[in-house]
């Protein structure tokens, strides 16, 4: 077993909110990340344009919401709600409101 304790984790470089790994693909021996990010108000993933990977990914909603969108379409997710995002599918996040939203997200390929 390995406990990691995300509050010690180095955060990827991006200066406008803390993205973490906290499960590498080296670390899992296979085609997964885990990661979190805190994304504090006003900021969005990715800081420009939009986002997407070759992997499925799946996100928490741990603390706070954010608004998403993706196909043009636009969704509020908060906490205690998940999400799944297809492999390739364009997609950004931005928190509108006054607290961080804190996410944990997988990509599985």
């Amino acid at each position: 077993m390995e406990i990691v304790n995300v509050n010690t984790l180095t955060a990827d470089e991006n200066t406008a909110v803390s993205l973490k790994t906290i499960f590498s693909q080296e670390m899992v021996n296979g085609n997964l990340k885990v990661g979190a990010v805190t994304i504090p108000p006003g900021k969005r993933v990715p800081l420009s344009g939009l986002s997407k990977h070759k992997e499925n990914e799946y996100s928490i909603i741990v603390k706070g919401s954010i608004v998403t969108e993706t196909k043009g379409k636009t969704y509020r997710v908060s906490s205690g709600e998940a999400t799944f995002i297809p492999a390739g599918q364009e997609h950004i996040a931005y928190n509108d409101r006054d607290v961080n939203c804190e996410i944990v997200w997988v990509l599985v390929g």
